[in-house]
């Protein structure tokens, strides 16, 4: 009889614990890291991440310590889920301790301020491994659905489709559907700008524009997306999948998403600080907004929903302004 399969995941977050749990069920033995001592005594002792999770019970195969270097001891799989622009630093700390061999796994959507580098090669950079022990979990994934086991699909991806196929069996379960995919870059990026369109979206919200504006936020923000993976070498294909189309729907309707809930309370009229004090966790567009325009400039490429998103969040642009400068952009083909 084979051994299980074990992983260490990084941190106990929202959804590092919701994919902790969905390796758990898929047979995985799992350890959390926790950065506080009192949510892995939590999960420990009664099973439940109440400042994450609460009113969802862990499988008994899932534990958690403070201890990193206890938590990825013989890791197969080692599971990144922090802020994107804390994951260098946090990296360099756990690298002398990762199991030899172990799949480095990125949980995270967002690009780095400065390098403009994505999650991947972030890791790659940092862990000094091969892109082949590097894969990314990328989706429609809203982690309180999936801690609740609720229907959900996700895209695996790794340059090399043995490793992919092997982290799909890993977290493959009755309500978890992984698919594989080898286009890093597209997946990464989708996940990525979803984020500022999520947060444009809710600005949108907030200001009471209607479902016709919702509509088409999404369906240019997609098309944005399109053409910075395009310059990029990604696959076009990839934009209309889960990685693109499914997590920019998800994002962009869910009370659940983060960023859209940043964006509509921008769009209410709060300021960006009064914003961040009432947001309990990390939205990842609100910094990534900043490096996902660095990247298009960089690569030539015309964002101006991004660039929008940009001026209303970092540059204190009333949002009806944005929104009056968006509309009168001359016309031009919808391909172009």
């Amino acid at each position: 009889m084979s051994k299980p399969v074990k992983a260490a995941v990084f941190s106990a977050g929202s959804w590092g614990t919701a994919f902790g749990m969905v390796l758990a069920d898929a047979g995985c033995e799992v350890t959390l890291w926790a950065r506080r001592p009192e949510v892995a005594d939590a999960i420990n002792s009664t099973r439940t991440n109440v400042d994450y999770l609460p009113g969802l019970e862990l499988p008994r195969n899932v534990r958690a310590t403070t201890d990193p270097a206890e938590a990825a001891v013989g890791a197969d799989f080692t599971v990144l889920s922090v802020p994107s622009q804390t994951l260098r630093a946090n990296l360099a700390e756990w690298v002398p301790l990762l199991a030899p061999g172990t799949v480095l796994v990125s949980l995270m959507k967002g690009v780095e301020l400065g390098s403009a580098m994505r999650m991947s090669e972030v890791i790659e950079d940092v862990a000094k491994v091969g892109q082949d022990r590097i894969a990314v979990v990328t989706g429609p994934n809203l982690a309180r659905e999936i801690a609740s086991r609720m229907p959900a699909a996700s895209v695996v991806a790794c340059t090399d489709e043995a490793v992919a196929q092997r982290l799909q069996a890993a977290c493959h379960t009755p309500y978890f559907r992984p698919y594989t995919n080898t286009d890093v870059v597209g997946c990464e990026l989708g996940g990525a700008v979803k984020n500022v369109i999520g947060l444009a979206v809710g600005i949108a919200d907030g200001m009471g524009l209607g479902d016709n504006a919702k509509g088409s936020l999404i369906t240019r923000g997609l098309a944005e997306t399109t053409r910075l993976g395009l310059a990029m070498g990604a696959d076009p294909l990839t934009f209309s999948g889960l990685a693109g189309l499914g997590d920019l729907v998800a994002t962009c309707s869910s009370p659940l998403s983060r960023n859209h809930t940043f964006g509509t309370n921008l769009g209410k009229g709060m300021t960006l600080q009064e914003t961040i004090a009432v947001t309990k966790q990390t939205a990842e567009g609100v910094k990534s907004c900043e490096s996902v325009a660095d990247l298009a400039r960089r690569h030539g490429v015309d964002m101006p929903l991004t660039e929008t998103v940009v001026d209303i969040v970092h540059e204190g642009k009333p949002p009806v302004v944005a929104l009056k400068e968006l509309m009168s952009r001359s016309a031009k083909s919808e391909r172009r």
